[in-house]
């Protein structure tokens, strides 16, 4: 398609994400499965201990098609979608921030309200990821 350009996969959308989480300092991981069963495409967690969770959405039909973002939202700080460049912006709830991405980069174009997490839901998401990151980091140390 002449298109395909302005509609990037999700792979490339999260390449950007991540690569926009690492220029503003961010640590993140893909696939982090949350205490509620859930998976969040991309978590991260800033320099002060922040936690930010990205559903990625690579089509107007993959969002419609999905009502489950609300169950992240307890397990952040705060809670973006990313899109590609040609994804219509005024689909995005209010609430949630929104990401631009391709493979090359990304753009916060909306931070969403900060809600703090309690102590207790940070330290259990912080300790998840931490042992999510590091059991990534062992396979692939073990790789020859």
């Amino acid at each position: 398609m002449a298109d395909d350009h302005l509609n990037p996969c999700a792979s490339d959308i999260c390449r950007g994400v991540l690569r926009l989480f690492t220029d503003l300092n961010f640590a993140g991981i893909t696939e982090m499965t949350l205490a509620n069963g859930r998976r969040a495409d991309v978590a991260a967690i800033g320099p002060k201990g922040e936690i930010t969770i990205v559903e990625i959405k690579s089509s107007v039909a993959d969002f419609r098609s999905d009502g489950k973002w609300p169950e992240y939202q307890p397990f952040c700080d705060r809670f973006y979608f990313a899109v590609g460049h040609a994804f219509p912006h005024d689909l995005i709830p209010d609430d949630a921030g929104l990401i631009v991405a391709d493979g090359f980069g990304g753009a916060v174009l909306r931070h969403p309200e900060a809600t703090p997490l309690a102590a207790a839901r940070r330290k259990a998401v912080t300790l998840r990821f931490a042992r999510l990151a590091a059991s990534r980091f062992v396979q692939l140390s073990a790789q020859p």
